[in-house]
């Protein structure tokens, strides 16, 4: 089943998130096959980074959290707040079914 995981940064933080941006990477790597899309929320403007979306594959609501917690951006204590929903895919449809 899908979990999107919505990571919002603390305020005047882009210097922990590059220090940190690598390992989190890495992390993230370890997950290629559970990884259903990941990538950064951006200032309007896109100059910076201000949080993270990552839907990942995962067996249940325990592997989410326990995904979220071992983030090297969440050990750092990089977000102001993480919210963690099951998700279901819609569009675009799936061209198998």
């Amino acid at each position: 089943m899908h979990f999107a995981i919505i990571c919002i940064d603390k305020p005047d933080h882009e210097a922990l998130r590059q220090e940190n941006r690598a390992a989190h990477l890495d992390y993230l790597a370890g997950f290629k096959d559970q990884v259903f899309a990941a990538g950064p929320l951006q200032s309007d403007d896109g100059a910076q980074m201000k949080g993270s979306v990552l839907i990942l594959d995962l067996p249940d609501r325990a592997a989410a959290d326990a995904f979220a917690a071992g983030d090297p951006y969440a050990k750092a204590g990089l977000f102001e707040s993480v919210i963690t929903r099951r998700w279901k895919k819609v569009l675009p449809p799936d061209p198998a079914r």
